[in-house]
């Protein structure tokens, strides 16, 4: 009994003795790393500061190149956390924290990969948009045409843009469409071109007609007088020999609409004082009859002289 005592007596001394040996060391490790704790405890601090001015400067120039405030409040945060995450990582290096470091690095760049491509839609919508944003194509309540859409801009959002169509339904377009498809802004302008086909008949004399129509179309209230008006023939028609006349007016669909229509009661009302013809189209039609002849086959076999009469007498 007294020798099992010695014993367990000698290895909880001996227990006892390494505890206070690993105490005694790391008391020894943190009073050696004081003056670097200092330093990254002051390293942490001066960057926070930085970060916190990084961000205020981030935000006051995305306002200035763009009025979305969500994506200046973003990128503010993205600075500061940027400014943080340098300032977070040289404290780690000045502690001698280098496997902690790149342990922390390789962690953030496989959660990063990971991140990237369970959304990357999202992130390609998101990058879209700030470009949108910055590069400026359009503005809110622009007329645009893109991507087989046509209408109004409502709102910019970060990974869309909401449109109103022209018929009044509301379209939610993802920029990332948006950005790779062309797009026509009919409103940055201020002004839009009316092209307007019409036709004259063959007997017509052609340079009384182009003189007509563009008389009529300088006469219009919608026209923009700075811009001449221009009538170009372009071919030789079934029926007519066809032109386009050529003006601009105001950008807006309505005033659009007006000119165009108000152009197409001009030169009708110029053509119809003036004896100019615009001529019906001209169609050939074929009644075949079921279990005898065509129509087209029964004139050919009529010959003068052989016209039924009034009462079906040959005259």
């Amino acid at each position: 009994m007294n020798v099992t005592a010695a014993n367990v007596t000698f290895h909880f001394e001996k227990m006892v003795g390494h505890v206070i040996d690993k105490v005694s060391s790391w008391l020894t490790t943190i009073i050696q790393m004081i003056p670097n704790l200092v330093v990254a405890a002051i390293i942490l601090v001066v960057f926070w500061i930085i970060g916190m001015l990084a961000a205020r400067l981030t935000k006051h120039g995305v306002l200035k190149v763009s009025s979305h405030i969500h994506l200046a409040k973003l990128f503010s945060r993205l600075a500061r956390l940027t400014v943080v995450a340098a300032g977070i990582i040289l404290a780690l290096d000045i502690l001698n924290l280098e496997k902690g470091v790149a342990s922390m690095l390789a962690g953030i760049g496989i959660i990063g990969i990971g991140i990237g491509f369970a959304s990357k839609d999202i992130i390609a919508n998101f990058m879209s948009g700030v470009m949108l944003t910055f590069s400026r194509p359009f503005h809110t309540n622009d007329l645009i045409h893109t991507a087989d859409f046509e209408g109004y801009v409502e709102a910019i959002n970060m990974r869309s843009t909401s449109c109103r169509s022209l018929t009044g339904q509301l379209v939610i377009i993802p920029n990332e469409k948006i950005l790779n498809n062309p797009i026509i802004n009919y409103t940055m302008t201020g002004s839009r071109r009316v092209d307007l086909k019409c036709g004259v008949s063959y007997g017509d004399d052609l340079q009384k007609a182009e003189d007509l129509a563009i008389k009529a179309i300088e006469s219009l209230e919608w026209r923009i007088p700075q811009r001449p008006v221009e009538l170009f023939y372009e071919e030789f028609g079934d029926s007519s020999i066809n032109f386009v006349i050529r003006f601009w007016t105001k950008s807006e669909q309505k005033v659009f609409l007006k000119a165009r229509s108000e152009a197409v009661k001009a030169i009708k009302q110029t053509f119809d004082e003036h004896g100019i013809t615009i001529p019906w189209p001209i169609r050939t039609l074929n009644f075949g009859v079921v279990g005898g002849s065509t129509l087209s086959d029964q004139l050919k076999d009529l010959k003068p002289g052989n016209v039924p009469g009034p009462e079906g007498e040959d005259s």
